[in-house]
């Protein structure tokens, strides 16, 4: 079917074209306790095209994207594709060029066997340390097998596999007539049966506190603690500030080469985009628009090296040799798990609603379950929210040497800010 849409494209009057080719084997479980309650497979193939169209004598270039259905036939590929140019010519924006075909080392194809991932996630579930009051409600098991071919109008063909997997978890705990639900969802490439099940035993664990926790006392300005996968949200704000769209569009003021915290006296974030992490969802040999893929350092001890992104941003800020990138690195910081959990401080393990605003840099948390360490003991909290902003909190942030992996986030294992608010509700 891609290669008829490509004679198509070649005949029409696009004058440039990407054509995103996906086919997914997918295998669903769905649980109640640890019994199948259903299950299907799903085999499909997604076909995406974009066009485009040079303007005003080629100063600028339209485009638009479609979905075109392996179904239709060729009258119907030729109807769908005339209208995208039409769109096309009703959008302008600055001329760029596409991605060219580069050399690369392409990643050793290794067979993805799909009932076997799903399996796997299947065992690991049914070995979790559950008790009569600390047990799981129901989950979810979607295993994909994924081949991907790209093709653009520069020359650019290539085809490529991975795997992706997620897991949806409800876990119960209860005490008398009391009663509450956690719910988890885990996303990466195949089964990683140890973390799995280290993550959910700490989640029964939070379920049992968080039946005896107490009010969030009001704290004012305190340090807090980040122990979980909510932490990606911060660490996401200094990918976003380093996008080429951001830059473009002036979301983000971060220059190449300038520290964008001179005062800081804390750890320094070094971030890295790398083409593979192992058990990452997203180990692409290219990016969504055939962009070949590398290990780049994108923030060096909190100094910008280059920027990342989309080809179109990237061709206006003269930006070479970078892509959009998917899996990320965070170098540990300086002290560890022990000495980041030192002193007063709040560490907050579940959130109602956590959010970091990637433009503003603005926090904002309602708080489910935390520990306040009062420097004298340890008590199971609840309520009361967090604030603040990361333009602040980069000048003062710690994290441990250890990490934890993220699905594509590989991250420092506990990160401290200083000077949170936090409002209680006692």
């Amino acid at each position: 079917m891609t290669d008829k849409i490509i004679e198509i494209l070649k005949a029409s009057s696009a004058d440039a074209y990407e054509i995103t080719d996906t086919t997914t084997l997918a295998y669903e479980f769905y649980f109640i306790k640890h019994k199948l309650d259903q299950n299907r497979v799903r085999d499909v193939e997604h076909i995406n095209v974009k066009v485009y169209k040079k303007l005003d004598d080629g100063k600028m270039l339209g485009s638009a994207s479609g979905e075109i259905y392996p179904t239709l036939s060729e009258e119907e590929i030729k109807e769908e594709i005339n209208k995208l140019i039409d769109r096309a010519e009703n959008v302008k924006n600055p001329y760029y060029e596409l991605n060219k075909p580069e050399e690369f080392e392409a990643s050793k194809a290794s067979e993805v066997n799909v009932s076997q991932i799903a399996e796997n996630f299947v065992t690991a579930m049914k070995s979790l340390p559950e008790t009569d009051t600390e047990y799981i409600n129901s989950y979810e098991i979607f295993a994909e097998k994924n081949k991907r071919r790209f093709v653009n109008s520069e020359g650019i063909d290539i085809t490529f596999e991975y795997p992706s997997s997620m897991v949806e978890v409800v876990v119960n705990a209860r005490e008398g007539e009391h009663e509450i639900e956690l719910y988890r969802m885990y996303k990466a490439g195949t089964c990683d049966s140890e973390n799995l099940k280290k993550d959910i035993a700490e989640v029964l664990k939070y379920g049992k506190d968080k039946l005896i926790a107490k009010p969030t006392p009001k704290l004012g300005k305190a340090a807090v603690v980040f122990p979980t996968s909510d932490a990606v949200q911060i660490y996401s704000w200094f990918v976003e500030k380093c996008n080429a769209g951001f830059i473009y569009s002036k979301y983000s003021d971060w220059e190449i080469g300038k520290d964008i915290a001179p005062k800081a006296k804390g750890d320094k974030v070094t971030l890295k985009s790398v083409k593979n992490l192992p058990n990452s969802s997203r180990n692409f040999d290219v990016d969504e628009e055939g962009a070949v893929i590398r290990d780049m350092s994108v923030l060096e001890n909190n100094v910008p090296k280059t920027f990342f992104g989309g080809r179109r941003f990237r061709y206006y800020l003269g930006i070479e040799n970078s892509y959009l990138a998917c899996n990320f690195d965070i170098t540990g910081g300086s002290k560890t798990a022990d000495e980041i959990r030192n002193g007063k401080y709040l560490e907050i393990v579940e959130f109602s609603d956590f959010a970091v605003d990637a433009i503003s840099g603005d926090i904002a948390g309602e708080i489910r379950l935390g520990y306040y360490h009062d420097g004298d003991k340890v008590t199971p909290v609840s309520g009361g929210s967090i604030s603040g902003c990361m333009n602040d909190f980069v000048n003062e942030m710690y994290m441990s040497k250890e990490k934890r992996q993220y699905d594509n986030f590989n991250i420092p294992a506990l990160t401290r800010l200083e000077n949170v608010s936090v409002t209680g509700i006692e």
